[in-house]
This record gives C-alpha cells, sequence and structure tokens, in this order.
C-alpha cells in the first residue's frame, strides 16, 4: 500500500450542517457527495429533509433540535472518529463536557470555531436563516491523525 492510500483511508471527511429549517439547498446536496458521513445538528423540521441527505449516500447521523418533532430523535449523540471523541447536540451546554474532544451544535445559527477549556466548541452555522449579520452556511470536519481541521463553508 503506498503511503498516499494510507494517508486517504486515515483521513475522515464529514459535511456538517445545522438548521436547515424545511429547506436544503441543491448546492449543499452536490457539496455533501464528497462526505464519509453528514451530521445534522438539529433543527431538520422536515423529515423529508433527512430523506434526501439519505439519498446523498454517505451516512446520516442527526440529532434533535427545539424546531424538531420527532421524539424518537436523540438529543445528544455521542461518537469516537480518528480516536477523538465528538459529541453532536442542537444547544450547546454553558460549560464544556469533560468526556469530549469536541462538542457540535446548531441553533444560534452563527457559526462558531471555539475552544473552551480542552473541548473545541464547533457550529456550522445555519443553512436557511443566518444570524447576526452571517452569511449562510456549512462546514467541513476532517480528521487526520488524530487532529480536527474545520473549513468553514459560505453559501453566498
Amino acid at each position: 500500500m503506498t503511503n498516499e492510500k494510507k494517508t486517504k483511508q486515515e483521513a475522515l471527511r464529514i459535511f456538517v450542517l445545522a438548521d436547515t429549517h424545511n429547506r436544503l439547498p441543491e448546492s449543499v446536496k452536490e457539496m455533501a457527495k464528497d462526505a464519509d458521513e453528514i451530521w445534522h445538528l438539529g433543527d431538520v423540521c422536515a423529515e423529508s429533509i433527512l430523506d434526501e441527505l439519505r439519498a446523498i449516500g454517505p451516512r446520516v447521523i442527526r440529532v434533535r433540535g427545539n424546531c424538531d418533532g420527532n421524539f424518537e430523535w436523540p438529543l445528544v449523540v455521542d461518537l469516537v472518529r480518528g480516536g477523538l471523541k465528538f459529541r453532536l447536540q442542537h444547544i450547546a451546554p454553558d460549560q464544556p463536557p469533560d468526556d469530549v474532544d469536541a462538542l457540535l451544535h446548531g441553533h444560534t445559527h452563527v457559526p462558531r470555531n471555539e475552544k473552551r477549556g480542552n473541548v473545541l466548541f464547533l457550529n456550522p452555522g445555519c443553512v436557511t436563516r443566518p444570524n447576526r449579520g452571517s452569511p449562510p452556511s456549512v462546514a467541513w470536519l476532517e480528521i487526520v491523525v488524530g487532529k480536527i481541521n474545520w473549513r468553514l463553508v459560505p453559501l453566498r
């Protein structure tokens, strides 16, 4: 196996979005095709949006937001990827949790990339109704050899 192939296998690309609120632009679906996984951080609203995301191909993981009506969806999902611990939830807690490397959330409709204590707080912003002057946005989370690369992608 060449080093190039090995590096490719070790890199995990996750497409992260939140707060779609019943709308999933075609441009977002097109972008997500290159993902290994898709993480939706809540306020999907219409379950048909999840069907559209699943149709893209990569595994879709989602949490329930305050505007989501499906109470079977989890409020919190804990995942381990590339040796790192991730927590997905719609509304960020006031204090950083002790047991994760990164906490991904939505709700504010404002992008975030902030280290608090030992925890990285990440928010991809909002696909449909951004807040506080932010453009609509999504994000790419790339995990390479135990390191997190976060890239915000404005949709304008």
